[in-house]
């Protein structure tokens, strides 16, 4: 009995052998990810440009639609799903800053057919149905609250969202509802599409790993976030011109960012 005590290895509780994903990542981090994505950006800029111009053209494209098919009351949670199908949409500029760091060619073919199979495509189906989950949820909150009520258009659904309690309360729920999508979403799509272009990890354990890095490094990553939000933000002030610069800013800042949390 002694003898098989003493070759068995001491108990270890299963938080003490969990890989610890906390990289002490300061706050000021995701603007170091900013300025090494602007070097990707202008490094060979011209697949980047005209990458980020394609995003822009289907978005405007996209745009016209609702409006010609009278979806025009879809177009605020459409543009709020642009933020969860985002780090699908910048696969093409991960695929660029990777090649730029193991000194391969960069193409806009190659950015645009990357590698990564069936596991990319996973996730970004996942991503996809968050999006179009949150639409639906959009629309249901809408009817919930105002009834079968026709969509207003753009001179009044404002008047009507902030000065009516139906409209006041449909911005709570709906802001606490997308606030969950929007988190989830970001969490598991921050890092696991890099992280299968990287190391060809399979879809479930990429969004996981994600999970984890984002919630354990939560100042720096909540910061990125921020940071983001605001820039689509200045993107859609500026009617998505602005778009063509900064998607490619934030798919090359975004690479940066994974390899300061992915470890060795």
């Amino acid at each position: 009995m002694t003898e098989t005590a003493d070759i068995l290895p001491p108990y270890e509780p299963a938080l003490a052998r969990a890989v610890n994903h906390s990289r002490n990542l300061p706050t000021g981090a995701p603007f170091q990810w900013l300025a090494a994505g602007w070097r990707d950006l202008w490094t060979n800029p011209l697949p980047s440009l005209a990458y980020g111009l394609g995003i822009t053209l289907v978005s405007w494209g996209l745009i016209y639609s609702m409006f010609t098919f009278d979806w025009a009351q879809i177009l605020f949670p459409a543009l709020a799903g642009f933020l969860v199908v985002g780090p699908l949409l910048a696969t093409g500029l991960y695929e660029k800053s990777r090649r730029l760091a193991s000194g391969e060619k960069v193409t806009l073919l190659a950015m645009l057919f990357p590698r990564g199979g069936m596991h990319l495509f996973f996730v970004g189906a996942v991503l996809m149905t968050l999006m179009l989950l949150w639409v639906r949820a959009a629309v249901l909150l809408y009817a919930l609250f105002f009834g079968w009520r026709p969509f207003p258009g753009f001179d009044h659904i404002v008047a009507m969202l902030f000065t009516t309690p139906h409209g006041i309360a449909m911005l709570i729920v709906g802001t606490a509802i997308g606030g969950l999508f929007a988190a989830f979403s970001f969490a598991i799509g921050a890092f696991s599409i890099p992280m299968v272009l990287d190391r060809k990890v399979d879809a479930f354990s990429a969004m996981g790993l994600s999970l984890s890095l984002v919630t354990n490094n939560m100042p720096a990553t909540l910061v990125w976030a921020v940071l983001v939000v605001g820039l689509v933000l200045v993107s859609i002030a500026t009617g998505l011109v602005g778009l063509i610069v900064i998607f490619p800013l934030l798919g090359h800042a975004t690479w940066q960012a994974y390899l300061a949390v992915r470890g060795e």
